[in-house]
C-alpha cells in the first residue's frame, strides 16, 4: 500500500533559471521525501547572470493558493522565500493565522527573508522590510537570514562569532522562536559556521567551505531542507542540523550552468549508494 508523504508549502517566487525560488524549494522537498505545495508570489526574469526583472502576483491570488492547498491537502510545515511587496507580506501573515500555520500552532513556519541579492543589494523597499520584521518574524518558528540580510534587517554587520551572536540577539527581539544566522558570507573564515539560537541556547554548526562560485539557490535549498525535516517531525535543532548536512553536499556537488553563477545541486540524493 502506498504511503502518502508529509507535505511542505513554499510561498515564494519563480526563478526562470531553475536554480533558486520555488524551483529550488520543490526539488529539495522531493529529494528530502516530502510532497511540495506552492503559493506563487512573483515571476522573475533571471538566469545565471542575475535578475533582469519580475512581476508580482496580486496578493489575493497568493492567499487563495495558500487556502486552497491548506484546506484540501493539509500542510505539515511551511516556508517563505521572495514575497516581493509589503502588501503580499501583510496578506500572507493574515492568511497564515486563518489556516493555523506558524508559532502557536502545530505547523512549523520557516521565514527565509529574501531581502538581498548575491551582491548584498536590497531587493525590498523599506516598507516591505518592516513588514517582514513586524508581521512574519513574530509568526516564525525559525528565520534564516544570510549576513547581508542581517545587516539590512538589524544594521548589525557580522564579521566574527561575537557579532554573529549580537545579530542573533537583535533578530530574536522581533519575536521568532529561533534564528539561524548563516555564516557562509564570512569569506575570510576557513569554515562555514552557522549560529542557531532561541535566546537561551547558542548552537554553532560548523561545516567545510568549498571553493566554488556556483552557489545560486543555496539559501533557498537550506531553508527548504530544514522545512522538510520539520514536516517529518524533527525538532528544531535536529531539523537545522539535517538542513546543514544537506546543503553542504549540495554545495559540494554544485555545477556550472550559464555564463554566471551556477546552482547548488541536490542531485546527489538521487545517486545510487
Amino acid at each position: 500500500m502506498t504511503t502518502t508523504p508529509r507535505t511542505a508549502l513554499t510561498i515564494a517566487g519563480s526563478d526562470s533559471g531553475g536554480g533558486a525560488g520555488i524551483q529550488a524549494d520543490l526539488r529539495t522537498f522531493f529529494a528530502c521525501g516530502v510532497h511540495g505545495l506552492v503559493a506563487l508570489t512573483a515571476v522573475t526574469v533571471q538566469n545565471s547572470l542575475g535578475v533582469q526583472g519580475f512581476t508580482e502576483i496580486d496578493a489575493e491570488t497568493v492567499t487563495a493558493q495558500i487556502k486552497a492547498v491548506a484546506g484540501d491537502m493539509g500542510v505539515n510545515a511551511a516556508k517563505t522565500g521572495m514575497l516581493a511587496t509589503a502588501e503580499i507580506i501583510y496578506a500572507v501573515a493574515r492568511t497564515l493565522d486563518e489556516v493555523h500555520i506558524g508559532q502557536g500552532t502545530e505547523v512549523p513556519f520557516v521565514v527565509d527573508p529574501v531581502a538581498a541579492s548575491m551582491t548584498g543589494d536590497s531587493l525590498l523597499r523599506e516598507e516591505a522590510l518592516e513588514a517582514i520584521r513586524t508581521e512574519l518574524f513574530p509568526r516564525a518558528n525559525l528565520i534564516t537570514p544570510n549576513l547581508d540580510e542581517v545587516r539590512l534587517l538589524t544594521s548589525v554587520r557580522v564579521t566574527d562569532k561575537t557579532t554573529q551572536r549580537e545579530a542573533a540577539k537583535a533578530l530574536l527581539e522581533f519575536g521568532s522562536g529561533w534564528v539561524l544566522v548563516k555564516g557562509g558570507h564570512m569569506y575570510e573564515s576557513p569554515e562555514c559556521v552557522d549560529l542557531l539560537s532561541d535566546g537561551t541556547d547558542y548552537l554553532e554548526l560548523s561545516g567545510p567551505r568549498y571553493e566554488t562560485e556556483n552557489t545560486h539557490g543555496g539559501g533557498d535549498t537550506m531553508a527548504s531542507a530544514i522545512t522538510a525535516s520539520l514536516a517529518k517531525g524533527a525538532d528544531m535543532p535536529g531539523a537545522v542540523a539535517e538542513g546543514k548536512r544537506f546543503i553542504e553536499r549540495c554545495v559540494a556537488e554544485a555545477y556550472p550552468l550559464g555564463a554566471g553563477v551556477g546552482p547548488v545541486s541536490p542531485f546527489w540524493r538521487l545517486a545510487p549508494n
